[in-house]
């Protein structure tokens, strides 16, 4: 039983029997919206969890000195949306649904694009065909022709190699999700994520950890480390990746740019097939500049 706003619960495993299966009927795929998202960066951005007097649950949060609520699974009586718009400033995470909703009661949405979800194709990623793709499968030739390489499952056997990538990518810089990355690698068997490891010889130098999203048709990667100094390591477990996805994830999400300029090149040289939307929703009235 979660508590009644203003009331709230920490994110705790103990709630992930109740939230996942929520979670997981979800059909936009927005990559925040999962329970293990949730819980791994539940510190970063100070999440809790709620439920209004309708019974609708709310997650909030604060950024710096931002406080933000979101509204994973519907929008509350028109008092209550009030109440939390008053008591918490904006939401984040509105999907393209929501806004419109929103924009026709009289709320302000705005594009999120630094958070938008990039979508790529399964088929896409796993083959790589044609001119688009040219420069992506020269690197990994060349990666493949320079080393003795393997990829196994990251199961909890191959745990402390992935811990070793992790440490080895945090040293090489800056700190960025280290933390929620550590954890999602610790936990990997409580929050049913799922992964692949990769090796040069006996040495880890990589691994992609994620799970399902979109009601089962697409596929979130969360975190992707390796190791420096392999030209041609990132194109290859990218495409390596993909290629042992089951053919049932027609989408591969691999999340948002954060407004780097550097990432949002390097997600756009894949060619997405669309992007999953987000908006932040605030009061009608304009905000000043």
């Amino acid at each position: 039983m979660l508590p009644k706003y203003p009331k709230t619960s920490p994110l705790t495993l103990e709630l992930r029997p109740l939230l996942h299966p929520l979670f997981q009927q979800l059909p936009d795929g927005i990559s925040e919206f999962t329970f293990a998202n949730l819980y791994l960066f539940r510190n970063t951005h100070r999440y809790a969890v709620t439920s209004l007097v309708d019974g609708t649950l709310a997650i909030l949060g604060q950024d710096a000195a931002t406080s933000f609520f979101m509204l994973p699974f519907a929008l509350p009586e028109q008092p209550l949306l009030e109440q939390l718009f008053r008591e918490r400033g904006m939401m984040k995470c509105a999907s393209r649904v929501q806004a419109t909703m929103l924009e026709q009661r009289g709320y302000r949405a705005v594009e999120d694009r630094d958070n938008f979800d990039y979508l790529y194709r399964r088929e896409d990623l796993a083959l790589l065909g044609g001119r688009n793709y040219h420069k992506k499968r020269n690197l990994i030739k060349a990666f493949v022709n320079s080393h003795i390489f393997s990829a196994r499952p990251l199961r909890e056997e191959f745990r402390n190699d992935a811990l070793c990538v992790l440490d080895a990518w945090r040293n090489e810089t800056d700190q960025g999700d280290y933390e929620a990355a550590h954890e999602a690698l610790e936990r990997m068997e409580d929050l049913q994520l799922c992964g692949g490891i990769y090796y040069v010889e006996t040495q880890p130098v990589a691994y992609a950890l994620g799970e399902e999203v979109a009601g089962g048709v697409s596929f979130a990667v969360h975190f992707e480390k390796a190791v420096s100094g392999y030209k041609g390591l990132y194109q290859y477990i990218n495409q390596s990746f993909a290629a042992i996805l089951p053919e049932s994830y027609e989408t591969i999400n691999r999340e948002q740019d954060l407004g780097n300029e550097g990432l949002r090149k390097a997600k756009l040289s894949y060619n997405p097939s669309g992007f999953v939307e987000k908006f932040k929703i605030y009061p009608g009235k304009p905000l000043p500049e």
